[in-house]
């Protein structure tokens, strides 16, 4: 029985998906920008874009999709990261097609708009979206291009309301790419963990030229500006930080800055504006 639905799935597979299920933000954005929105039937706890996606039933996080209530959505194409393998063979042999997919660093993620509009049979929206931000990243490169560098260290991560386990940007993320083309040098560039911990201590070492911190923020859609005030002024009370004391402190909760997917634009361009004040 298991055999005939393996089998009665990939004669199906010819037939371009209508009915997708989405575990990433970063897929999601990706189909509705091939103008592919309405073939999707359920997406993860965590896409917040556009707003239409908030209409669509969830199926849990990256790490923990349910797939009992993926099942129940009879999808014919699941978008997955390909680090879930056991997933995609989970799901191969309930006879539900996926598209194993890595976005872990820019290349990757430019890439897979391409293959996710393949898998679509929308090859040619695939390749114009890709080449569309490769083009955007080339021309803000450019610009940015013999303007003295500028240090950025971003964090991704650290204790509600405090300065300590702080988890920063290194080397191998798509957001250390994404620094480099606007013009700046990601301050852990040369860090073997692509995540690293760091302690303010270390901060004040590195000297950074700007702090962008998303820190306890990564619940992007119910920060408020007031706390994000508080961030800054956290900052401000740190005597010993240059980027502190020259205001240069970014309190930032926005998808664009997490989700590798067709806003890596808008991420760069971000990080330009951010970087102009300190050369």
């Amino acid at each position: 029985m298991k055999l005939f639905a393996i089998l009665l799935a990939i004669t199906s597979w010819a037939a371009a998906p209508q009915r997708i299920v989405s575990t990433a933000p970063s897929f999601t954005e990706t189909v509705y920008a091939m103008g592919a929105g309405n073939r999707l039937v359920a997406v993860s706890d965590y896409c917040h874009y556009p707003s239409a996606v908030n209409k669509l039933p969830r199926i849990g996080s990256y790490l923990k999709p349910n797939v009992e209530v993926i099942t129940r959505m009879k999808p014919d194409l699941v978008l997955i990261h390909s680090e879930q393998g056991h997933l995609v063979r989970q799901f191969a042999s309930l006879g539900i097609r996926t598209l194993a997919l890595r976005n872990t660093n820019l290349e990757e993620t430019l890439q897979s708009m391409r293959q996710i509009g393949q898998a679509l049979e929308m090859k040619d929206a695939g390749i114009q979206l890709e080449q569309s931000i490769r083009a955007r990243l080339a021309a803000l490169e450019k610009r940015t291009q013999g303007k003295r560098t500028g240090t950025l260290l971003f964090l991704v991560g650290r204790n509600p309301g405090r300065l300590d386990g702080m988890i920063a940007v290194g080397r191998g993320s798509f957001l250390n790419e994404l620094i480099r083309i606007a013009g700046g040098r990601n301050i852990l560039h040369d860090s073997p963990v692509t995540y690293p911990q760091i302690s303010i201590e270390t901060v004040i070492r590195l000297d950074p030229d700007v702090i962008v911190d998303m820190g306890d923020m990564s619940e992007t859609t119910s920060v408020t500006p007031e706390q994000k005030v508080a961030v800054e002024r956290m900052w401000k009370a740190q005597k010993a930080v240059r980027a502190a004391t020259q205001n240069r402190i970014f309190a930032v909760a926005a998808d664009i800055f997490v989700v590798p997917g067709p806003r890596v634009i808008d991420a760069a361009e971000a990080f330009a504006r951010m970087l102009e004040g300190a050369r």
